[in-house]
C-alpha cells in the first residue's frame, strides 16, 4: 500500500532509530507529523525565544486600548507645554520621564511610547491581513494550476509573470494617490481605514506570486504519486483531490512561506509610510515616525532610536521564528 508524504514523514521518524525497539521509539509511535514538528520546534531555543518575543508584541498590539487606559495618554494627545521655544522636548533624551517613558515628539509633543504601541498594532494588522489574503490567493491559484495543468496553468503562469514584471514601488506610488483622488477630494482628510485598506490591497495584488509558484511546484510533484492516482481511480472529485489529498501534504511549505511573508509586509508598510504612501500622519506607524525623526537626528536622536529598534526587533524575531519553523517542519533537517 502506498503512503502519502504526510504518512511517510511519520513513518520515517518512527523507523529512524533502527530495527531495535526502544522506549523512545515506542513513545514516538502514533505521533502525527505536526506533533513531531512541534517537538523539534520546542527543543529549539532560538524558536522559543523568538516565539516569546512575537507573543509579547502580539499581546501589546491587541491590548493597545488597555495600555492606553493604564498609561493615561492617548496617541493623539499633544503636550505643547513640555516643549521649548524651538519645539524640542524639555529634559533629557527627548523628554523621557516617569510620565512619558520614551519621551515626546519634537514639534507636536505627542507621546512616543503610546504611538509605538498603536504603530505596532497598525503594522501587525496590515501584515497579517495581507499575508492571509496573499496566501489564500496563492494557494488557490497554485493548486489549480499544478493539478489541472493545460491552458489554465498557462494562463496563471502568464498572470504570475506579468505581476512579477511590474515594478512594485512605481505602481504603489502611482496607484495610491489615484485611489485617494477617486474617493476623496484634494482637500478632504483621508480616512485612516481607507489608507490601511489601500496598503493591504496593494500587497495583495503583488504578494501572491511566490506562494502560487511554490504551491504549483509542490502539487506537480504530488499529482502523479500513487496515493493521488488511487484517489482519482476511486472516483474522487476535484474538491476532494485538492482539499483532502493535495493540500494536507503541502501545508508545511505554505506555513513557512506565510511566516516569512509577514515580516516582509511589515518592512514594506514601513517603507511606503516613510515615503508618504498609504497612511497619513494621523495614523500611528513606524515608517511615519522614522520619517518625521530625520529632521532631528542630531538634536533628538532618541526620537529615531525607539521606533527604529522596535521595528528591528519585530522583524528580526519574525525571521528567526520563520527559519526555526522551516527547520522543524523539515524531517531531513539536522536541527
Amino acid at each position: 500500500m502506498s503512503l502519502s508524504p504526510v504518512e511517510g514523514v511519520a513513518l520515517a521518524e518512527i523507523e529512524s532509530g533502527g530495527g531495535a525497539e526502544t522506549p523512545e521509539s515506542r513513545d514516538v509511535v502514533g505521533r502525527s507529523p505536526g506533533r513531531l514538528a512541534w517537538i523539534r520546534l520546542r527543543r529549539d531555543r532560538t524558536a522559543m525565544v523568538s516565539g516569546a518575543m512575537l507573543l509579547f508584541f502580539l499581546l501589546l498590539a491587541l491590548a493597545a486600548p488597555l495600555v492606553e487606559l493604564l498609561y493615561g495618554i492617548g496617541p493623539k494627545e499633544q503636550f505643547q507645554s513640555l516643549l521649548d521655544g524651538f519645539g524640542m522636548p524639555l529634559g533629557y533624551a527627548g523628554g523621557v520621564s516617569g510620565e512619558h517613558w520614551f519621551g515626546l515628539e519634537p514639534g507636536l509633543g505627542r507621546d512616543i511610547f503610546i504611538r509605538l504601541i498603536y504603530g505596532l498594532r497598525t503594522s501587525l494588522f496590515i501584515a497579517f491581513a495581507a499575508a492571509v489574503i496573499t496566501a489564500t490567493i496563492g494557494v488557490v491559484l497554485g493548486t489549480l494550476a499544478g493539478y489541472l495543468g493545460g491552458w489554465l496553468d498557462a494562463v496563471i503562469n502568464w498572470i504570475t509573470d506579468l505581476t512579477l514584471a511590474m515594478p512594485f514601488l512605481v505602481i504603489a506610488l502611482a496607484l495610491t494617490p489615484t485611489l485617494v483622488l477617486r474617493f476623496y477630494g484634494e482637500r478632504e482628510a483621508v480616512s485612516p481605514a481607507f489608507g490601511v485598506a489601500v496598503l493591504i490591497g496593494v500587497f495583495a495584488v503583488f504578494g501572491w506570486t511566490s506562494t502560487a509558484r511554490l504551491v504549483r511546484g509542490q502539487v506537480i510533484a504530488l499529482r502523479e504519486r500513487e496515493f493521488v492516482e488511487a484517489a482519482r481511480a476511486s472516483g474522487a472529485g476535484l474538491g476532494h483531490m485538492l482539499f483532502r489529498q493535495l493540500l494536507p501534504n503541502i501545508w508545511a511549505p505554505i506555513l513557512v512561506s506565510f511566516s516569512l511573508a509577514v515580516p516582509q509586509f511589515i518592512t514594506s508598510e514601513a517603507a511606503l509610510s516613510f515615503i508618504g504612501v498609504g497612511l497619513s500622519d494621523e495614523t500611528p506607524s513606524f515608517g511615519r515616525m522614522i520619517y518625521r525623526s530625520l529632521d532631528y537626528l542630531q538634536t533628538d536622536p532618541a526620537y529615531v532610536f525607539f521606533p527604529g529598534i522596535a521595528i528591528f526587533a519585530l522583524v528580526f524575531a519574525f525571521n528567526l521564528f520563520g527559519d526555526a519553523l522551516r527547520d522543524a517542519l523539515d524531517p531531513k533537517s539536522s536541527r
